[in-house]
């Protein structure tokens, strides 16, 4: 209401203003002379439109408003429209013609466009009068009267008697016949029916005829293409040599007309199947596994396949059964033998039975002959035989049962085809356990088969702790005595399937296993000021992280602490027994693989490997190199890999270490300790020719293995060791020496030299106040075009603000009406309600007072 009473203040105030309602300024008749302004002209100029008009107030205002009301107010109120009708008849928007000089011109120019002459020259050529586009002598002529009984070749004649037959009455032809029969017969005129059935006859004796023609015509066709058949094989037969002597030798094809005729007729590639998404995939191998499993608990039950029923096939009438074959051959071989008919058990059994019959006094024949004579008592065998079958009969049954037996007791062995995602590590851990290999690794396929993130919502949570319960569970295997490499190995294939599948979970148990083990030593040395190396399963998992994750970043969320996990076991973890420099050199061996692609140089590895060397060589003073934690240059363990025993030296044979020594236990007897010995210097020099092979390229390079280099000189080549690592001291020192220099001495970096401060007078520009200020012919037509722009760009604003003003009036306008109907209807409603009301009480009332 009070949005009501501002719009009527408003109306008021225009009215009272002398505006129109629609908001159109009208000029006022009677202006103001001292309002009206005069634009004089000094002097007329030739070719210059005249300004000097007068204005009067309100004027330009009303002219705007008129020129918005055509142009934008149009628009505005078919702003919802997208369909134009644009009249293009001759003058429909010509305010110059009246209507009846447009029909006139608009008829003259229809009949010029319809009755052009086709010559310019023929004067005597006449308009031509059409009925739908065709032309009244064509159809006159009744060219297009088909008849159906005709054929296709005579469509649209028709006949003179049966025309007048039919559109006729029939008068005519009846008179010209009877007057025919009575000139030339003189015999009594037929009626009208049978002149009928004589045309009629007539007509199919036509008909007859000219299929008789046609068929005639099409047997001559066939026999004139057998002829030509035949003469073009006369035609294309070849003439003997002789006659080709004269003409020319047909080019032989070369090889590129060759290939495009072979790939003419090479097979087109077929169209194939769309490849199926993982979803889809997922969806079609849990349909499988539920179908197999589906089957191995009703035989685990005794049920067939089918359920127990078999259904009769549908078999149509005409069948033959052509299609049936046995579902078993029970067919015996018959075969005669000494008059009796034999099958091939009885053969089998009698072969079979050899030995024993030999020791009885008669063979089998025998016994045939005295039962086939008279006193053979040929009634009891055959009550025998009788029983006998009945016992066959049965014993199929009894067969039967025992297969039942068999293969439930199979269903019942074999490994489920469906298993639901495990909630805890100890249900992995019994569905795991005690079974082999490759058990284990179906049933974690199919743990992951049937809980496929895109099968429900929740599997992918499942599979998330699957990853945490498989990497537990590998660390258990690792931590047994002996542990379990091999099932392992083949759990790694699926632990990296699933941290391709949940990358981020795949991470965090990851860092959290490595943050535990950090822990542990952090502990350890706080509590002992060292710490031992860590079990194998650390070590495992160190393995793991390097070939789930990429380990050529340059700083990765879980490669970048495993690096720093192993440099601590490599600085802070002492070297005292085998079994840790087994594990030291299986952290090397990680190292090299983490920093075959980036070639990160690792000081650690270098000192670790050194410190190996140095504890496999006896002591000595001047060696050129220092040792550095966790090694001493003499102690207990300074000379742990040292061997002096020749006889072990001479039996021993190179071979890989097994993680198996880095967590059993210690060597039994003194030469398997000195074979692991000389194992672990082995792998020493083979790691060291591997890091030259790595770090080659690097500038520092001959500065980084300078140490390696001298121990292996001095005093690995001067050992008693075996030949084969002699050699691979050798191998080591000749990588070493191919090596280039790759680096230059260092010098000062070049630099500019600073120039002196010098007192130079400074320069300010005086301006120069004014219109021009002193500047260029282009600098002034560059302001001026500023300035020009910036005019128009304010004009065009200011313009822009007024339409936007008027379509607010406009809006205003409508709203208001709007609002006076809705006021108007709703005062209408409540007038109709109240009579309606007062009628129903004055008829209540006249009902009470009755």
């Amino acid at each position: 209401m009070r949005a009501m009473g501002k719009a009527g203040g408003v109306a008021a105030r225009r009215k009272g203003l002398g505006a129109p309602a629609g908001g159109r300024a009208r000029p006022n008749p009677n202006p103001n002379p001292f309002e009206v302004k005069v634009n004089r002209q000094k002097f007329p100029v030739l070719g210059r439109k005249a300004r000097h008009a007068v204005g009067l107030p309100g004027v330009s205002r009303a002219r705007a408003v008129q020129k918005r009301t055509q142009t934008l107010l149009k628009e505005y109120k078919e702003r919802d429209k997208s369909n134009v009708f644009t009249d293009k008849r001759f003058g429909e928007y010509s305010s110059n013609m009246s209507p009846e000089e447009k029909m006139m011109k608009r008829f003259a120019l229809e009949q010029q466009r319809q009755h052009e002459k086709k010559s310019i020259y023929n004067l005597n050529e006449d308009e031509e009068l059409t009925h739908y586009g065709q032309s009244l002598a064509d159809v006159e002529k009744h060219n297009d009267i088909v008849d159906s009984d005709s054929d296709a070749e005579e469509r649209g004649t028709l006949s003179a008697e049966l025309t007048a037959t039919h559109f006729g009455g029939g008068g005519a032809l009846l008179h010209k016949k009877t007057a025919q029969q009575q000139g030339e017969e003189g015999e009594k005129p037929r009626s009208r029916k049978e002149l009928i059935e004589e045309l009629i006859a007539k007509s199919k004796q036509e008909k007859r005829e000219r299929q008789a023609q046609r068929e005639d015509a099409l047997e001559l066709t066939e026999k004139l293409d057998q002829d030509w058949k035949e003469i073009q094989t006369l035609l294309a037969h070849k003439t003997p040599k002789s006659d080709n002597k004269d003409k020319k030798e047909k080019p032989k094809p070369d090889a590129y007309d060759m290939m495009v005729r072979e790939l003419g007729f090479e097979m087109k590639a077929q169209p194939s199947n769309r490849m199926k998404t993982q979803e889809e995939l997922a969806k079609e191998e849990q349909e499988r596994l539920e179908k197999l499993e589906a089957a191995r608990l009703r035989r685990m039950l005794g049920r067939d396949e089918d359920g127990g029923t078999k259904k009769p096939k549908h078999q149509s009438a005409d069948d033959l059964n052509d299609g049936f074959v046995l579902d078993k051959d029970d067919r015996r071989l018959l075969s005669y033998k000494d008059g009796k008919v034999s099958t091939e058990e009885e053969q089998s059994r009698e072969a079979g039975d050899d030995n024993s019959d030999e020791e009885q006094g008669e063979g089998p024949s025998e016994d045939s002959e005295e039962s086939s004579g008279p006193d053979g008592h040929s009634d009891l065998e055959s009550d025998v035989e009788s029983e006998e079958d009945r016992e066959t009969q049965q014993a199929p049954g009894k067969g039967l049962k025992s297969d039942g037996h068999k293969a439930r007791e199979a269903a019942r062995t074999e490994l489920p085809y469906t298993f639901a995602a495990p909630e805890s590590y100890e249900e992995l851990k019994s569905l795991l356990s005690g079974k082999s290999t490759e058990e284990q690794l179906l049933v974690v396929e199919r743990i992951k088969t049937c809980n496929h993130p895109s099968l429900a919502v929740g599997n992918k949570a499942k599979l998330e702790k699957l990853f945490d319960f498989l990497l537990e569970y590998i660390g258990d295997l690792a931590t047994d005595d002996p542990p379990d490499l091999r099932v392992i190995d083949k759990l790694v294939v699926q632990l990296y399937n699933l941290c391709q599948m949940f990358p981020e979970s795949a991470s965090s148990c990851i860092q959290f296993v490595l943050r535990d083990a950090m822990h542990e030593m952090e502990g350890a040395i706080e509590a002992r000021g060292r710490a031992a190396f860590p079990g194998l399963d650390v070590l495992i998992y160190l393995k793991l992280t390097g070939m789930l994750f990429p380990t050529s970043d340059f700083w990765h969320p879980v490669v970048t602490p495993a690096l720093v996990c192993m440099s601590q076991l490599l600085t802070k973890c002492p070297v005292l027994s085998l079994q840790d420099a087994v594990k030291g050199l299986f952290v090397c061996c990680l190292f090299l693989d983490y920093v075959s692609l980036s070639q990160r140089f690792i000081p650690e590895l270098i000192n670790f490997l050194l410190g190996i060397l140095y504890i496999a060589t006896p002591n000595k003073q001047s060696q050129g190199y220092t040792l550095v934690h966790p090694f001493r240059a003499s102690g207990k363990n300074s000379e742990l890999l040292l061997v002096s025993d020749e006889e072990d030296i001479a039996t021993w044979q190179r071979r890989g270490l097994s993680l198996h020594w880095a967590n059993g236990p210690k060597a039994q007897t003194k030469t398997e300790a000195n074979h692991m010995r000389l194992s672990c210097l082995a792998v020493c020099l083979a790691l060291v020719k591997r890091c030259v092979l790595t770090y080659g390229p690097l500038p520092s390079f001959h500065d980084i293995v300078r140490p390696l280099r001298a121990l292996l000189t001095e005093h690995l080549a001067a050992c008693s060791h075996p030949q084969e690592l002699q050699d691979l001291c050798r191998s080591a020192l000749a990588a070493m020496g191919k090596q280039e220099r790759r680096y230059r001495p260092l010098i000062c970096e070049k630099s500019k030299p600073v120039p002196l401060k010098l007192f130079t007078p400074r320069l300010v520009k005086v301006l120069e106040f004014g219109r021009k200020q002193g500047s260029s012919k282009e600098e002034q037509e560059r302001k001026r075009l500023i300035h020009k722009h910036k005019r128009e760009f304010k004009g065009a604003v200011r313009e822009i603000r007024r339409d936007n003003q008027f379509l607010a009036r406009m809006q205003l306008a409508e709203t208001l009406e709007r609002d006076a109907e809705r006021k108007r209807k709703v005062k209408h409603l409540f007038n109709s309600l109240a009579t309606q009301e007062g009628e129903w009480k004055a008829l209540k009332r006249k009902k009470f007072k009755k």
